[in-house]
């Protein structure tokens, strides 16, 4: 069971290394919530996991937009490599 703002919920790992996952989710979770439970002590629970939500939503986001960016390189860095290798077997050097 993993603990999530008091709650206790049953989660089914498909791999140990999930299962890991889905604890240290539910801490990071309850860090985030002690920071808005801190910084908004008047916004219901509610408000809060909405709050964790848009973050991680963001978050994913970013790092999706990046991944995004590194393919594009690595294919560009790909074809220069390719480009370059082709000019030696031409020049035979």
């Amino acid at each position: 069971k993993i603990q999530i703002a008091g709650r206790s919920y049953s989660f089914v790992a498909n791999t140990p290394d999930d299962e890991r996952r889905m604890r240290v989710g539910a801490e990071q979770i309850g860090r985030m919530l002690s920071k808005y439970d801190a910084k908004y002590p008047d916004k219901s629970l509610e408000d809060k996991l909405a709050f964790e939500a848009m973050n991680e939503a963001l978050n994913r986001l970013r790092a999706q937009e990046e991944i995004m960016a590194l393919k594009k390189e690595v294919e560009s860095l790909h074809k220069d490599v390719e480009s370059y290798l082709t000019t030696i077997e031409k020049n035979g050097r």
